[in-house]
C-alpha cells in the first residue's frame, strides 16, 4: 500500500469538504500506521466533520498517535481531559500530558502547562513557575505573550509593571490576537502607565470588537454609555 499516495487522496478529499470519502481513506492510512491519518481522524471526531460527534473515538485516535511519538497528539489528550470531553475531567492526567507533549517541544502545551500553573488547577497556583511556561510558549504561540503581560499587569509572580504589560500585549496584538488588543485599550482607559486616553482606548477596542472580543464590543458600549 503506498500510503503517501493515499494521504495525498485522503487530504484532497478532507480540504474539498468530501468527507466521508476522507474518513474512509485517513482509515484506510491509519490502520496502516499514519500518524497523520490519526491525527486527521480525532480531529474529525472529535469536532464532528462529516462524522457524528465521538470524543471516544477522537481520544482512541490521538492516542494512538501519541504512542507513535506525535506532540500535538498527546497535547489533544490533555485538552480532552482538561475539558472533561469523552472521559472525566481529570486536571492531573491533563497536567502529565502536556507536559509529556512540551517535552517534544510543542508550544501549545507549554502554554497550556502555564495556564493550570496560574490558575491552581489540580495543583496550587504558582504564577512564577507558569511564567516561565508562558516564556517558553511564545513566540510559538500567539496567547503567551498576552499572558505574560496579564501577570505583570496584575503583578502575580512578578513586579507590577505596566510598561512591561503593554510591551507584551503589542506583540500579541501585532499577531492579530484581539484579546491583547482589548487588554491595551483597557490600558489606556484606566490610565495605567499610560496616560488615560478615552480616544485610544476606543481605538484598541474597536480593533479588537473586530477580532470578535466580546468584552471589547462590552466596553465600546460602556465608553458610549458615559459620553
Amino acid at each position: 500500500m503506498d500510503v503517501k499516495a493515499l494521504m495525498v487522496r485522503g487530504e484532497e478529499a478532507y480540504n474539498a469538504g468530501n468527507n466521508v470519502v476522507a474518513e474512509k481513506i485517513f482509515h484506510q492510512a491509519a490502520e496502516a500506521g499514519d500518524v497523520e491519518a490519526m491525527m486527521y481522524l480525532g480531529v474529525m471526531y472529535g469536532t464532528a466533520r462529516g462524522v457524528p460527534r465521538n470524543y471516544g473515538g477522537a481520544l482512541n485516535w490521538f492516542l494512538k498517535a501519541a504512542d507513535a511519538g506525535n506532540g500535538q497528539a498527546m497535547c489533544n489528550v490533555g485538552i480532552l481531559y482538561y475539558q472533561g470531553v469523552g472521559l472525566p475531567r481529570n486536571y492531573v492526567e491533563a497536567m502529565r500530558w502536556f507536559v509529556k507533549s512540551a517535552v517534544t517541544g510543542n508550544t501549545e502545551a507549554m502554554f497550556n502547562v502555564g495556564v493550570m500553573l496560574r490558575d491552581g488547577l489540580g495543583l496550587p497556583p504558582n504564577y512564577q513557575e507558569a511564567m516561565k511556561w508562558f516564556l517558553k510558549a511564545d513566540p510559538g504561540y500567539i496567547a503567551a505573550a498576552n499572558a505574560i503581560g496579564v501577570l505583570y499587569q496584575e503583578g502575580k509572580g512578578v513586579d507590577r509593571d505596566y510598561g512591561e504589560a503593554m510591551t507584551w500585549y503589542k506583540k500579541a496584538a501585532d499577531a492579530g490576537y484581539a484579546t491583547a488588543m482589548y487588554n491595551i485599550g483597557v490600558l489606556y482607559e484606566n490610565g495605567f502607565g499610560v496616560p488615560m486616553d478615552t480616544d485610544k482606548a476606543t481605538e484598541w477596542y474597536k480593533k479588537a470588537a473586530a477580532g470578535d472580543s466580546e468584552d471589547a464590543k462590552a466596553a465600546l458600549k460602556s465608553l458610549a454609555a458615559k459620553n
